[in-house]
This record gives structure tokens, sequence and C-alpha cells, in this order.
């Protein structure tokens, strides 16, 4: 790599998120739902075969290994010896501490910056901006007609939402600390995923999205859980099972799991379990969106 700091690789990819966006923007963001759903997935399945055969930046379907974590630098035994008092005795006890809370401070960090993007966005929701937003969502055409420039707003927005998606990639390729272009453009783990989260959660309003990732992620973890346990239960009952081709076997109950839970939130809830609210004309109440 160039030695650069992790920060700087983060702003990197944020930036070419959204430069990537505002492109993919100008040529599609014209099309309407479904459409534009297709021709983007289309052209990420294009950026992932470029990735495949590129090997200067990527290393091609080798992909890109050792991957270095945000604060990992300060868990180096150099960084002991500066330090103005002697709280864990010899470097390598700092080491030995460092390693064992950095899980922690590495969720903490994560969980800081998904509560800086969270007020980030409900400050633009609130602003004249997202009102406007709102308007080309529930009438386009009389947002036309009010002059508003539908089509520029619309590619603004798909770069804000390309610009925390880099950013969220950044700290997934430092968590799995290996990527490659197969695993980084999964359409099952990513896009699959995220509309579910949004689809459970409550489109149209940031508390939905920040509750459908929660419930997934505890869905996704838990039946992980649940599965290595019954993968060596009936491994030692069947000693012939080999446990790690059940739990490989296994793993694919997830989506069968998740889209059941989909389909009864879908009938369920219509709206997610947080529909959008949005203020009353009179009374200064608040009424669930509704079709």
């Amino acid at each position: 790599g160039y030695e650069l700091p992790i920060w700087v690789g983060m702003l990197a990819a944020m930036i070419a998120s959204g430069i990537i966006a505002l492109a993919i923007g100008a040529i599609c963001i014209r099309l309407r739902a479904d459409y534009l759903a297709i021709a983007t997935i289309g052209i990420a399945e294009i950026i992932k075969l470029i990735l495949k055969n590129e090997t200067a930046i990527t290393n091609g379907p080798r992909g890109v290994a050792k991957i270095p974590r945000s604060w990992e630098h300060l868990g180096d035994a150099r960084v002991a010896e500066k330090l103005p008092w002697r709280l864990f005795g010899e470097p390598s006890a700092y080491e030995g501490f460092f390693r064992e809370w950095y899980p922690l401070l590495f969720m903490l960090t994560v969980v800081g910056f998904v509560l800086l993007v969270y007020l980030a966005l409900e400050i633009a929701r609130t602003s004249p901006w997202g009102r406007v937003m709102t308007a080309i969502r529930e009438n386009e055409a009389a947002a036309r007609a009010a002059g508003k420039n539908v089509t520029r707003l619309r590619i603004e927005s798909f770069v804000v939402g390309a610009v925390i998606i880099g950013l969220a990639g950044a700290f997934y390729a430092q968590q799995l600390r290996f990527i490659e272009p197969t695993n980084a453009f999964d359409p099952t783990k990513l896009t699959f995923l995220v509309w579910v989260m949004l689809i459970m959660g409550g489109s149209g309003n940031n508390r939905g999205a920040v509750l459908g990732g929660l419930m997934l992620w505890v869905i996704w973890s838990g039946t992980e859980l649940v599965i290595r346990f019954g993968a060596n239960v009936l491994g030692d009952i069947f000693p012939d099972l080999s446990s790690s081709v059940l739990v490989t076997k296994a793993s694919f109950l997830r989506l069968f799991l998740i889209g059941l839970i989909l389909q009864f939130v879908l009938q369920r809830f219509p709206k997610g379990i947080l529909p959008e609210v949005r203020p009353a004309a009179l009374g200064g109440k608040t009424n669930e969106v509704r079709d």
C-alpha cells in the first residue's frame, strides 16, 4: 500500500463513492423505481467484473489483504514506551491489554460514526433541502411545477447516500481485513439485506432504518449461534457427519428465515415496524403516513 493513515483511506472511499454515484446518477437517475434498481445492479456487476480483472490497485480476484483497522496503531509497544506513566508496566503488558479491549474500541468507533451520520441525516431531513426531497417523493410533478430542479436534487440525494455507503464500506473492510470482488459485491449479503433492513424497520425515516439494521443483525448473529450449536449436537449424535459441513449447509437457512420474517412484517406492518410520521395539517399532532 501507500502507508497512509487509515483515515485517509476512509475519506478516499467516501469521495470515490460520491464521484462514482455522481457519474451513475447523471446517466440513470431519470429512470423510475424498478428500472433504476435494475440499472444500478447491472452497473455494480460491471464494476465487479472490472475489479476482478484489474490487478494494479485491487489485486484482481486475489483481493486486498491485511487491511489495517482504526486505532490499531495504538497497540504498538512503541506507544507504551512514550506514555508519561507506567500504568501497564512493561510494553508487552500494554499490548496484551490493548488486544483484549480493542474489539470494544472498534465497536464504539463504529457506533459513534453511526450516531454522527444519524444526527446529520435528521438535520438534513428537517432542513429545506429535506422537505423538498419529501415533496419530490410524494408528488414529483407538483415539485417540478413549483420550480424545483428535480433531476439535480435526486442526483444530490443519490450522491449523499453513496458517500454514507462508502464510509460504511470502509468500516466493513476493516472488520473483515480482507476483501475481494466476489464477496464485496455479493448482492445476497449487501443489496438484499439492506433492502430487508429498510422494509422491516420502516422506510422514509431514519429511526426505522436503524431499527431494521439492529433487528437484522440480531437475527443474522443469533441464527449463526443456533446453527453452530445444532451442528455440534448433530455431529456428536452422528459421528459420520462433519460439523463444518453441517454449518456450511445450514447457513443457507438464514436467508430462508429472513424471508419468512420479511413476509410476516409485510403482512402485519406494511409500512414497517416504525412507519414514517409527519406533522398533521392541524392540531400539532403527528399521523402515520398511509396509502
